[in-house]
C-alpha cells in the first residue's frame, strides 16, 4: 500500500480490526488461513511498511503503531495455524534497530505505565533483540541476588554474591554435580553471576574460564560411554537414551548447565534435534519432528502412510514397539492389547501417531522431565517465552555460519599494530587459509568458544595487540575480552607455525599449580615462555620449578656453561639480577623489574609454598641459610 493511503485508509482499518470483539477476530484469523501465500505475504508487507515508516520518520510509538502491530499479530497467528511464509518475515528491522528496549522492557514489566510494549509482541523481534532482552532480565535478577546477598551478609553472616564452582579437570562432572546438587533447595543461588575456578590453575574468571568450563562439561556429558544419550550418525544429533532411567540427577544437571550458559551469555556446542527445543517451549509434536531425530525411521513411517498395497499383508506389524536394552530385545505395546492388533490401511495413521508419541514423549518421559526441570529452574520465565524453538536453538548454540571476513572487518588493533600492518596482513592470510576445524580452534583459543554469536562474527568485539618484537613466544589470548596478543613475527611462516602450535594446545589456564610456584615466576608461566634446552638439568633444580622445565623443552635457546645459573653449585654472581651475562637466555627478559628474592625457587629458598619443616634435608637450615637444592 502506498504511503499516501496510510492516513485515509490504513489507520482506520487497523483501529476497526482491533475494535472488533475477540470472537470476530478469531473468525477473521480463520479466513486468513485460507488466504493464498502470495496474497498473504502482500498483507504482511503492507503492515510492515506502515510500522517501518512511522518508527523511522516519527521516532515514536503511538496508538497507530500499536494498532498495526496488533493486526500483524493476527496475521502471525494465522500463519502458525498454516504456515505460508517464514517466521523471519515478521521481523521488523526498524523496530529492532531504533526502539529503546530498556525502556520497552520496563513498560512490559509494568503494564500500568503503558498498555503497549513490543515485548508483548515478540514475533516482530529478531533473535539478537530477544537475546538482549533475556540478558537484560538476567542482569536484573543477578543484581537483585547480589544486593540480597550483601544485605544478608550485613545482618545474617557472610554470603557470597556469586555462584562459584570449583572444579578439577579430571573430575569435572562429579565436582559440578556435587556442588549444584548442594543447591537443591537454594535455586535462587543459580541466579547469581557465575564464577568458575579450575583448581590448580591461574585463570581468573572474567568470562573466559567459564566459557571453557561449559565447553568441557558439555563434551564429557555427551560422551556415549556415559550411556545418557544415543547418537544418530545420519542426523548427527543426540537423543535421550530411553534406558538411562537411573541418571535423573545427571539429566537435571545438563538442563541446569544449558540454563546457566544462557543465563551467563555463553554459547555451547550442543547437537540436539529441533524437537528438544520444541519440547522445552511446550509445543505440540508430530511425525515431522522425528525427521531431525531419527531420519531413517521417519522415512520408513512416511512410506507406510503412503503405501498403496495391502498394508497388513506386506508389513505384518502390530501395535508394538521393539527396542533393545542391554543387549536384550524388549517390546512395548502402543495401546492396551496392541500385541493382537494388526496395522492396516485403516488404522496406520493411529499406529504412526502412537509410535511417534512413544519415541518422542513416553519412552523418555523421566529423562526429559529432569532435564527440562533443571533448565527452567535457571532461565525459565516470561523473557524466555518470547523465543520460538528455532530461536532458542540459535540462542544456545549460536550461528552455524563462521564468516571470518566479517570478523576481519570489525577487528581493532592496539599497541603499535594497524589494520594494514604486515603482521596483521599475514595473520589474516593464515586464518583465511585454515580449514573449518582449524578456524574453530582459533575461535576457541581467542574467545573460549568455537561458536559464533547469534548475529554472526561481525557482531562481536575482537582485538589484536602487539605483544613484543619477533621472538619464539607463542600467541596468547584474554578469552574474557576476545583479545589476541600477537608478537611481531618476522615472516608469515613463523607466524603460521607459532599460531598453529598455540591453537592446538589451547586448553587450560597457566601451566602448573599456583601453590608450588614462587610469585615472581608466575608471569613467566602465564606468558607461556619458559622454554629451555638440555642445559637445564631438572635434577639440579628446586622441586618448585621442575614442572616448568619438564613441560617446556621445545625451544632451543643459548647454551649455558656448566657453571651456569641452574646447576647445583652456583657461584654468587648468578644472583645479580641485572647482569644478563650470567643468566640463562630464556630468563633474561624477566630480570629487569625483579628484586633478588625472585631467584629463591632456583636456589631452594623457601617461599610460602615450601612445606618442609626447619632442619629437614630440603628445608631451612638451623642457621637460617638457603635451602639445599632438591634432588
Amino acid at each position: 500500500m502506498e504511503p499516501e493511503y496510510h492516513n485515509s485508509i490504513f489507520k482506520r482499518l487497523c483501529l476497526a480490526l482491533n475494535a472488533l470483539p475477540q470472537a470476530h477476530r478469531d473468525t477473521i484469523q480463520e479466513w486468513l488461513t485460507e488466504c493464498p501465500a502470495e496474497m498473504f505475504r502482500e498483507c504482511i508487507v503492507a503492515f510492515q511498511q506502515f510500522i517501518t515508516i512511522y518508527v523511522n520518520e516519527y521516532r515514536c510509538i503511538d496508538d497507530h503503531v500499536a494498532s498495526a502491530t496488533k493486526v500483524l499479530g493476527l496475521l502471525h497467528r494465522s500463519n502458525m495455524g498454516r504456515q505460508r511464509v517464514c517466521y523471519k518475515e515478521f521481523y521488523n528491522d526498524a523496530i529492532n534497530e531504533l526502539v529503546d528496549f530498556t525502556e520497552d522492557f520496563a513498560r512490559w514489566k509494568d503494564t500500568q505505565r503503558c498498555s503497549f510494549s513490543f515485548c508483548a509482541h515478540p514475533f516482530v523481534l529478531d533473535p539478537g533483540t530477544k537475546s538482549k532482552l533475556l540478558q537484560l532480565d538476567a542482569n536484573n535478577q543477578m543484581r537483585s541476588q547480589i544486593r540480597g546477598a550483601l544485605f544478608r551478609s550485613i545482618f545474617g553472616g557472610s554470603e557470597c554474591p556469586y555462584l562459584i564452582l570449583k572444579v578439577r579437570r579430571d573430575n569435572l562432572i562429579r565436582d559440578t554435580l556435587l556442588q549444584i546438587s548442594a543447591l537443591q533447595h537454594q535455586h535462587e543461588d543459580l541466579k547469581k553471576p557465575l564464577k568458575v575456578i579450575f583448581k590448580g590453575e591461574e585463570g581468573i574468571d572474567e568470562g573466559g574460564v567459564q566459557k571453557e568450563f561449559f565447553q568441557l562439561i558439555v563434551r564429557q556429558m555427551f560422551d556415549l560411554n556415559y550411556g545418557m544419550y544415543v547418537y544418530d550418525d545420519e542426523a548427527r544429533t543426540f537423543w535421550f537414551s530411553s534406558t538411562a532411567l537411573e541418571n535423573a540427577r545427571e539429566f537435571n544437571l545438563i538442563g541446569k548447565v544449558l540454563g546457566l550458559a544462557i543465563y551467563n551469555s555463553v554459547i555451547l556446542d550442543v547437537h540436539f534435534p529441533m524437537v528438544v527445543y520444541k519440547k522445552l517451549m511446550g509445543g505440540p509434536l508430530c511425525l515431522q519432528d522425528l525427521k531431525d531425530c531419527q531420519p531413517a525411521l521417519y522415512r520408513g513411517l512416511c512410506t507406510l502412510l503412503s503405501f498403496e498395497g495391502d498394508v497388513e499383508d506386506v508389513y505384518s506389524r502390530t501395535f508394538v514397539v521393539d527396542y533393545e536394552e542391554y543387549g536384550a530385545v524388549k517390546s512395548h505395546p502402543l495401546k492396551p492389547g496392541g500385541e493382537s492388533i494388526n496395522v492396516t490401511a485403516d488404522n496406520r495413521q493411529e499406529y504412526v501417531d502412537l509410535y511417534v508419541k512413544y519415541l518422542l514423549e513416553d519412552s523418555i518421559q523421566q529423562q526429559f522431565a529432569a532435564f527440562a526441570e533443571g533448565f527452567h529452574q535457571v532461565c525459565g520465565g516470561p523473557a524466555l517465552r518470547m523465543f520460538i524453538p528455532e530461536e532458542l536453538e540459535l540462542l544456545i548454540c549460536g550461528s552455524p555460519s563462521l564468516d571470518f571476513h566479517a570478523l576481519q572487518e570489525i577487528t581493532s588493533t592496539e599497541d603499535g599494530y594497524t589494520r594494514d600492518h604486515p603482521v596483521i596482513s599475514n595473520f589474516w592470510s593464515v586464518v583465511h587459509a585454515m580449514s573449518l576445524q582449524e578456524k574453530k580452534k582459533l575461535l576457541f583459543f581467542c574467545t573460549g568458544s568455537d561458536r559464533s554469536p547469534i548475529k554472526g562474527l561481525g557482531s562481536m568485539t575482537f582485538v589484536i595487540s602487539r605483544n613484543g618484537p619477533d621472538s619464539d613466544r607463542l600467541p596468547t589470548a584474554h578469552t574474557c575480552f576476545n583479545h589476541l596478543l600477537l608478537p611481531e613475527y618476522r615472516d608469515v611462516d613463523k607466524l603460521r607455525r607459532c599460531l598453529m602450535t598455540a591453537i592446538n594446545n589451547a586448553e587450560g589456564f597457566g601451566l602448573m599449580e599456583r601453590a608450588t610456584l614462587h610469585a615472581s615466576l608466575r608471569p613467566l608461566v602465564v606468558a607461556t615462555l619458559g622454554g629451555c634446552d638440555a642445559s637445564w638439568e631438572p635434577a639440579t633444580l628446586h622441586v618448585s620449578v621442575r614442572p616448568l622445565v619438564e613441560a617446556s623443552a621445545a625451544l632451543q635457546l643459548a647454551d649455558v656453561p656448566e657453571s651456569g645459573p641452574f646447576v647445583g653449585a652456583c657461584d654468587p654472581s648468578w644472583m645479580r639480577p641485572f647482569m644478563d651475562t650470567t643468566l640463562h637466555g630464556s630468563v633474561r627478559p624477566f630480570m629487569g623489574a625483579c628484586d633478588p628474592s625472585w631467584m629463591r625457587p632456583f636456589m631452594g629458598a623457601c617461599d610460602p609454598s615450601c612445606e618442609e619443616p626447619p632442619g629437614s634435608p630440603h628445608g631451612h637450615g638451623a642457621d637460617g641459610a638457603w635451602c639445599k637444592l632438591a634432588t
